[in-house]
């Protein structure tokens, strides 16, 4: 049977006419720029991450690249983060003028390796940003203990993490700020790009808010040199449809796993590994298996959906290469991206269609 990585549709199934009548109502109040219904989405997401303020904008790269303006990091500055994890996340950094600083990921849980970011802190160390990669967050105390010796700012690459915990505290609640996608893959999609910001610093969230609008206050008035990160009342309704649903959605995804847990146990296909202080939410369910590439084309000739995040991680593109990495000098990341693939994990996957995933997987390996 046809089973896709993602059916969206599936999903706009269960609420089309609540997302219509919230489209047609912004449509009819004509308030086509931020609003109430912006306002109302950043008040319910930053609750929903144990945090005081919400900044929409208008994409999970945007969130980022507003966090770096605001705090001022730039030319001259370092930001240490990982090199397994999607382009946005260094790209902001060189984006902003600043230096990307690689570490090497733990190869359990693929989220950056706290025990190694030490060694990169210089004199020019600005942030720390730690990926919360496929859903589940990284190691947060040994990260936030850097941060604090070194009085570091620490942005969370939350963007596939949503509402996913760390030893109880939500994701986007422990560093300085926190940047969701809300990217239309996501546990927490959107009809279209979006993103938000959420902090429990007043000062930051005041300054986030200016520069997502051109750094004006009053209109036309230019404290800095802002940029339009703004988030458009058109996904903030389709977003409050679905918040509701989210937590719902996610233990689904758990489910989900728990069951392609079950069927690969014993066998040579490593599955996610989930730390103990964390629950995570599983934006992607990434299983490592050898002849990857191999398996992947067994699956698409039977019509089973699959995925690679990510086939190069960041030291190797060629963008990046003024930085100065070769092959070989983050060898968990490089590892990884040989021998990772996603599988459909999404919510309304059936159980036969479960079953089709792990038969087809299975019967190739064995």
């Amino acid at each position: 049977m046809e089973v896709p990585l993602l059916d969206l549709k599936a999903q706009y199934k269960t609420i089309k006419d609540e997302v219509l009548a919230g489209i047609s109502e912004v449509l009819d109040s004509q308030v086509c720029i931020g609003g109430p219904k912006v306002q109302e989405l950043e008040q319910k997401i930053a609750a929903a991450s144990d945090c005081r303020f919400g900044v929409g904008v208008s994409s999970g790269t945007d969130a980022i690249l507003n966090c770096l303006m605001s705090l001022n990091i730039g030319p001259g500055d370092e930001v240490i983060t990982t090199p397994f994890t999607f382009f946005a996340t260094v790209g902001c950094i060189a984006r902003v003028g600043a230096k990307p600083v690689l570490v090497d990921i733990d190869p359990k849980t693929y989220n950056i390796d706290p025990e190694q970011i030490e060694t990169a802190v210089t004199r020019r160390t600005r942030a720390i940003i730690p990926v919360h990669l496929f859903g589940q967050m990284a190691d947060m105390d040994p990260i936030l203990g850097v941060a604090s010796r070194y009085n570091l700012a620490v942005i969370e690459d939350a963007a596939q993490s949503i509402t996913s915990t760390y030893k109880g505290k939500k994701a986007g609640s422990l560093g300085a700020a926190g940047c969701f996608s809300f990217f239309p893959s996501k546990n927490l999609g959107g009809i279209g790009d979006g993103g938000m910001v959420v902090t429990n610093d007043e000062a930051l969230y005041k300054r986030l808010m200016l520069m997502r609008n051109h750094g004006a206050e009053p209109k036309y008035y230019h404290k800095f040199v802002g940029a339009n990160f703004r988030l458009d009342p058109i996904q903030a309704v389709a977003l409050l449809v679905k918040l509701p649903h989210l937590n719902d959605w996610s233990e689904a995804r758990r489910r989900n796993a728990a069951y392609y847990d079950k069927r690969f146990a014993g066998s040579v296909v490593q599955t996610p590994y989930i730390s103990p202080d964390c629950v995570t939410i599983y934006n992607q369910y990434c299983i490592r298996v050898p002849r990857r590439d191999e398996v992947i084309a067994h699956l698409k000739a039977n019509k089973i959906g699959c995925e690679v995040y990510y086939p190069v991680p960041l030291h190797m593109q060629e963008c990046f290469s003024y930085l100065g990495c070769s092959e070989g000098d983050f060898p968990h990341s490089e590892k990884a991206s040989d021998e990772i693939m996603a599988l459909p994990i999404y919510p309304e996957l059936t159980d036969e269609m479960k079953n089709a995933v792990a038969d087809c997987v299975l019967n190739f390996l064995r």
